[in-house]
């Protein structure tokens, strides 16, 4: 049986697993992934080169726009020393022929080592890696899910709260915003639901919740969920606080999508008023930062508690950490190693 479709059964053998939903993780296999993340910082933030990967190539295979997801991945790459073919837009594919999932993924996993892919259409990744040679990345299926988007916040939430002294167990988040188009809430309700004892505020107009489904699983692994339209309510006494911006691509037509946009937006003021003075604040942009949304206003970029570029930097140490799990040189990246011989800037 493919690993991809293994639900929890015993811990994951990562090599040569596809990566492509969060319910392939145990708690210990997240663990698992965070400590090879936190031993690849010293790479990110280029105080070494590693060429582990040094000849092997990622196929990256973007169907639907991203900056972010894509890059990182390249980046992430790049930095244990792979190279990286790129196809961006389902327009400069084969697949606007009418090519096959099936025979596309054939094709290309015989020019690459690993595929990091995205598409609008949910459940696609899943079936492109059937027919993959290769390990396959999810980076997003339509509505559905976006594993490493959720393991990096997860990464995220774990170092912010061990710099306040806690950990995952006992954790209190609130997600606001468009929760049931939002596939990034959705996976990562799913992984956190892993830990104990969690406190769940959802944070959303009526027509935009939380899938009934994933509400329902939280509830029965112990969680405590409440659902809410109120937001100096549901932000109030939270270590997390996850916003996201109304997903306009998802909705049937421009205008339902403009109904919901600026419903929720949190600034300096309403942030001071209600969230404790150490309350985390997360989103997995991009933020629509257009006047008429502004769901995370930009009087916040000096609060030492956004988080959301330490974020994105997260995000380059899991896909890394990733790679060299489902590649197997986890053991081997600084065997590979030397210093770097170019002036790197500051990071971390």
């Amino acid at each position: 049986m493919p690993i991809y479709l293994k639900l929890n059964e015993i811990a994951m053998n990562f090599r040569g697993a596809h990566i492509l939903s969060v319910s392939q993780f145990q708690r210990e296999d997240i663990e698992t992934v965070f400590q090879t993340a936190d031993a690849m910082a010293p790479y990110a933030r280029r105080e070494k080169v590693t060429k582990v990967l040094d000849g092997a190539i990622l196929g990256s295979m973007f169907f639907e726009p991203s900056t972010r997801t894509r890059v990182s991945f390249g980046c992430a790459f790049n930095l244990l020393g792979g190279h990286v073919r790129e196809t961006v837009g389902l327009q400069n594919s084969s697949l606007s022929k009418g090519e096959s999932l099936a025979d596309t993924a054939r094709v290309l996993s015989g020019y690459s080592d690993a595929i990091a892919m995205r598409h609008p259409t949910s459940g696609s990744v899943a079936e492109f890696a059937a027919a993959s040679r290769v390990p396959v990345l999810n980076g997003g299926d339509g509505a559905n899910e976006h594993p490493t988007q959720a393991l990096l916040d997860l990464y995220t939430i774990r170092k912010e709260l061990i710099s306040k002294g806690r950990d995952l167990d006992g954790l209190r988040i609130a997600m606001l915003g468009d929760l049931r188009y939002g596939r990034t809430v959705h996976s990562l309700a799913k992984l956190i639901k892993q830990f104990k004892g969690v406190k769940f505020s959802l944070v959303t107009p009526a027509e935009l919740k939380m899938p009934g489904e994933i509400v329902e699983q939280l509830r029965a692994a112990g969680h405590e969920v409440t659902e809410t339209e109120n937001l100096e309510a549901g932000i109030a006494g939270q270590d997390i606080v996850y916003m996201t911006r109304i997903q306009e691509e998802r909705f049937p037509n421009q205008a339902e999508a403009d109904r919901y946009r600026g419903k929720f937006r949190l600034n300096s003021a309403i942030y001071t008023r209600h969230c404790e003075p150490h309350t985390v604040i997360m989103h997995p942009l991009p933020r629509d930062s257009r006047p008429e949304a502004s769901e995370l206003a930009t009087d916040l970029d000096d609060n030492p508690n956004l988080a959301i570029f330490r974020q994105t930097d997260n995000g380059v140490l899991v896909r890394m950490a990733l790679f060299a799990l489902v590649l197997d040189v986890a053991g081997q990246v600084d065997q590979h190693a030397r210093p770097v011989n170019w002036y790197a800037g500051q990071r971390g």
